[in-house]
């Protein structure tokens, strides 16, 4: 109960330390424009380091947005494995949709997709390599929270939780809050003590099926031929045409014809014109005009 006061008095949900050993406030060396009001300092190394009250203090406000959609409009859109994990975790406890590895186009907007995902909410990651949902977001008028890092731009971004978005750790504590408070604004806990999971149970690795791996695969193909017809139209004349010249220079025998005729035909020419040019040097007579010559 003491740690819990000192928490609430600090306005984080958990021990500073935790933070600090998560890596939670951990930037990068680069610091946009959009970033700077979540910033603390710069480290002698360059490094920029995020202010860990706003981090958390955001966590919080953005489990108590996420509790006003049910769950199944909710959507993760999770591309690196270090935020699948525990973004699946945070899906399975929660009830929300999660969009793993890597978003395809029309996802949100082709409706004969088979993954075709219409939410009302969307969790972004990584808004660097998720650009194409925030895009399809926006079309659609769907509101969109993202983690963000010091480098990161929060275009087309409704609300921002500065936090280290490519550490494991860090992620995975950033899970684990938002799961837990998630739960508490939704009443299917009433107190932290009834939160069994830690957040090692965050950083846990999925273990993925092949069967659904390779039913991922097949359909990443569908969508890719789908967006690109003229594409595959060309491969496949390409491939029809190659095979046929192929076939036709392996059956033509013409290199063995014409260096048999033709030395055929260099025996003949040697035969004929050496013996009378021969026989002309032989009948000339020219001893005996030169003694003319002198007389």
């Amino acid at each position: 109960m003491a740690e819990k006061e000192e928490n609430n008095e600090k306005g984080l949900p958990l021990k500073q330390e935790m933070f600090l050993e998560a890596g939670v406030h951990i930037g990068t060396k680069i610091r946009t424009d959009d970033m700077k009001d979540y910033i603390f300092k710069r480290r002698d190394d360059g490094l920029y380091i995020l202010d860990i009250r706003q981090s958390a203090e955001r966590l919080i406000t953005a489990a108590k947005i996420i509790g006003k959609y049910p769950p199944e409009e909710v959507a993760v859109v999770a591309s690196r494995v270090y935020s699948s994990n525990p973004a699946n975790k945070f899906a399975e406890l929660t009830g929300v949709d999660i969009i793993k590895g890597r978003f395809i186009p029309g996802t949100m907007t082709n409706l004969e997709y088979k993954g075709f995902l219409e939410p009302k909410l969307l969790i972004v990651c990584d808004p660097k390599g998720e650009r194409e949902a925030l895009t399809e977001s926006v079309k659609n008028g769907v509101p969109v929270i993202a983690f963000c890092d010091t480098d990161n731009e929060t275009k087309f971004i409704d609300f921002v939780i500065p936090i280290n978005n490519k550490g494991k750790r860090a992620l995975a504590l950033a899970f684990y809050i938002l799961t837990r408070e998630l739960l508490m604004s939704q009443g299917k806990i009433k107190t932290y003590d009834e939160f069994r999971y830690d957040i090692g149970y965050f950083e846990q690795m999925i273990v993925v099926d092949k069967k659904k791996q390779e039913d991922d695969a097949e359909e990443v193909e569908e969508a890719v031929q789908e967006e690109t017809p003229e594409e595959t139209e060309n491969n496949g004349k390409e491939n029809k045409v190659e095979p046929k010249k192929s076939d036709e220079k392996e059956n033509k025998p013409e290199p063995v014809k014409e260096e048999k005729s033709k030395k055929s035909d260099e025996k003949g020419k040697e035969n004929k014109v050496e013996p009378k040019k021969s026989d002309e040097k032989e009948n000339k007579p020219e001893p005996v005009k030169e003694e003319k010559k002198e007389n």
